[in-house]
């Protein structure tokens, strides 16, 4: 399955660039678990970044990131067999859930609980 792992990665950063990069960290965590499992990780971020920096992005929030970061998600929940929540405040990753649910994609909280990573 391909799997969308949600999370916090600007919420609670004040917006500092290496908070974030931790963040991503967390997210990135679970993804060879995933891999080993038989799925493919995907990470929104990993879309994101690049589009908003090739179309000029510069201050994180700005309209730009805005315009990206959270419809990037939702495009890959159009694709995503699953979700994997991790703990965490975060708006974007609630509203990932929230699209899940709306769509009939499970979502897990715990990777032990995703198919195959028990």
């Amino acid at each position: 399955m391909l799997i969308l792992i949600a999370g916090p990665y600007r919420s609670g950063t004040g917006d500092d660039p290496a908070k974030m990069a931790e963040n991503l960290k967390r997210l990135e965590a679970p993804s060879h678990a995933l891999f080993r499992a038989g799925h493919v990780p995907m990470i929104g971020e990993w879309v994101a970044l690049p589009v908003w920096h090739a179309a000029g992005g510069k201050s994180v929030g700005d309209d730009l990131y805005e315009e990206i970061f959270h419809p990037v998600a939702g495009r890959l929940l159009q694709l995503c067999e699953g979700v994997l929540r991790l703990p965490g405040a975060s708006k974007g990753a609630d509203n990932d859930v929230r699209i899940a649910n709306e769509r009939g994609i499970p979502v897990w909280h715990r990777l032990e609980d995703v198919p195959g990573c028990a």
